[in-house]
C-alpha cells in the first residue's frame, strides 16, 4: 500500500482538495469489517535475512482462523517477496486458512498484477474460490513495492502499461471459460485455450486497489469494478476528492454509482485502553515505516507523528474498542464506503496481542459499527 496523501498540488483541476463537513453516515448500509496482514517477518539483526517465516505463517493461519470466529468479514494477504515479509504467495496461504474457516472471504491484499501471469492469477483463486465454496476475491494493484518486476523479469518502465494489459486479460479470463487474447508486447497471443477450473462465484471478485493516483481510481470507476483505497496517512479527509472522482467516473461511463463499492483500507492496531495499543504497536511500526522510508527518502516515524495520525482526523485507527468505533464512523461519514480493512502488523508485533486486538475488532468494534449504521449488532 502507498504511504501518505495526494496534496493539492500535484492532483488535477477535478480533484483538488477542498475542506468539507463530514457528510451524516449512511444508515442501512452494511459495512463489511476485516484484517489485513502483509504477514511481516522477523529479521536477523546480525545479517539482516528472514528468520522464523514458517512460525509466523502458522501464527497468521490463526489470525484468520480467529477473525472467522468472531464475526469478521474479510481477511486480506499482501504479496511480497523481500525479506521482511513472509508471504509471496498469497492465494497458497489463503486456501490453507480456506480450511480452517467456515464463512470470512478471503482475499489477496494485494495481487501484484504487473509482474504476474494473468492466466496463472485466475487459476490460483478460482481453485482458492473451489475450497471455500465461494469465498475467493482477487485484490489487484500495482504495488508500492518493486522487488517483483526483476525477479519475474519485467521492466519498471513499462509499470502503468503491464497494469493495464494485464488486468485488461484477467477481466476477460473472468468473463470467457474459452479464452482469445491478441497479445501484446508483453504477453503471447492466447487462442481458443480453455482456462479451467472456473470458480464457484461468477464472476470472481475482482477490486482494484489503488493508493490515491486519479488515473487509477479513473480505470477501477470505468471498468465498474470495486475499488480499495488505502489511507495510511495524513487526513483522510483530504481523500474525499478521490472518491467523488471515483463515482463520477464511473456514471460518466454508463454504471450506477449505487452499485460500486468502496473499501477503505487503513494501518492501526487496538487493545483494551489507549495507551497499551500504543506501547505495544509504536516500536514495531516506528521501525518499520522508518526503514521503508529510508529506502523512499522519508524521514523518520517519530512518536509525536504518531500520535498525531491516531486523533480523530487522522489516518491511523489506534485504541480502545471504543475509539476504534468511533473513527470507522466518522470516515463512514466522509466515504460511505462498504468496507473498512484494518492491518494490525505494521511490523512483527507480539502474537497473542494480535490475537486479542482481532477479539476486540470482532466482539466490540464490529457489533458497535452495525448497529450504528442499521446493520445490526
Amino acid at each position: 500500500m502507498h504511504r501518505g496523501a495526494p496534496t493539492p498540488g500535484n492532483l488535477p483541476p477535478e480533484v483538488q482538495y477542498v475542506v468539507r463537513e463530514p457528510r451524516v453516515p449512511c444508515p442501512g448500509v452494511l459495512l463489511e469489517i476485516g484484517i489485513y496482514s502483509f504477514a511481516e517477518a522477523e529479521l536477523d539483526p546480525a545479517t539482516g535475512r528472514q528468520i522464523h517465516a514458517g512460525r509466523r505463517i502458522r501464527d497468521l493461519l490463526e489470525e484468520i482462523e480467529l477473525a472467522d470466529q468472531v464475526g469478521l468479514d474479510v481477511f486480506g494477504v499482501g504479496e511480497h517477496h523481500r525479506p521482511d515479509y513472509a508471504v509471496s504467495a498469497p492465494a497458497v496461504v489463503l486456501a490453507a486458512a480456506a480450511t480452517r474457516t467456515k464463512r470470512i472471504r478471503l482475499s489477496s491484499a494485494v495481487t501484484v498484477l504487473s509482474s504476474d501471469d494473468p492466466v496463472r492469477v485466475f487459476q490460483d483463486f478460482a481453485v482458492l474460490d473451489q475450497i471455500s465454496e465461494g469465498r475467493a476475491e482477487i485484490m489487484a494493484g500495482r504495488g508500492s513495492f518493486i522487488e517483483s518486476f526483476p525477479l519475474f523479469g519485467q521492466d519498471l518502465a513499462d509499470y502503468d502499461e503491464l497494469f493495464a494489459e494485464k488486468l485488461e486479460l484477467l477481466l476477460n479470463i473472468r468473463e470467457n471459460e474459452v479464452v482469445t487474447w491478441p497479445g501484446s508486447r508483453h504477453r503471447a497471443a492466447i487462442d481458443g485455450r480453455l482456462v479451467l477450473p472456473r470458480p464457484v462465484q461468477e464472476p470472481l471478485p475482482v477490486w482494484i486497489a489503488v493508493g490515491g493516483t486519479p488515473n487509477s481510481v479513473v480505470r477501477a470507476a470505468t471498468l465498474g469494478l470495486p475499488m480499495a483505497l488505502a489511507i495510511i496517512g495524513g487526513a483522510p479527509a483530504r481523500f474525499v476528492p478521490m472518491v467523488e472522482l471515483y463515482r463520477e467516473a464511473a456514471t460518466r461511463a454508463g454504471h450506477d454509482p449505487g452499485n460500486m463499492r468502496l473499501g477503505i483500507n487503513s494501518h492501526g492496531f487496538i487493545a483494551d485502553d489507549a495507551k497499551t495499543a500504543a506501547d505495544v504497536a509504536f516500536p514495531p511500526f516506528a521501525e518499520t515505516m522508518s526503514r521503508i522510508g529510508r529506502e523512499r527518502g522519508w524521514p523518520p516515524t517519530t512518536r509525536r507523528q504518531f500520535d498525531a495520525e491516531a486523533a480523530l482526523h487522522g489516518a491511523l485507527f489506534l485504541g480502545s474498542p471504543e475509539r476504534i468505533v468511533e473513527k470507522v464512523l466518522y470516515q463512514h461519514s466522509l466515504f460511505h464506503h462498504h468496507r473498512f480493512l484494518i492491518q494490525l502488523t505494521v511490523g512483527p508485533m507480539p502474537h497473542d496481542k494480535v490475537m486479542r486486538a482481532i477479539e476486540l475488532l470482532g466482539t466490540e468494534v464490529a457489533p458497535a459499527v452495525r448497529k450504528e449504521l442499521g446493520g445490526g449488532g
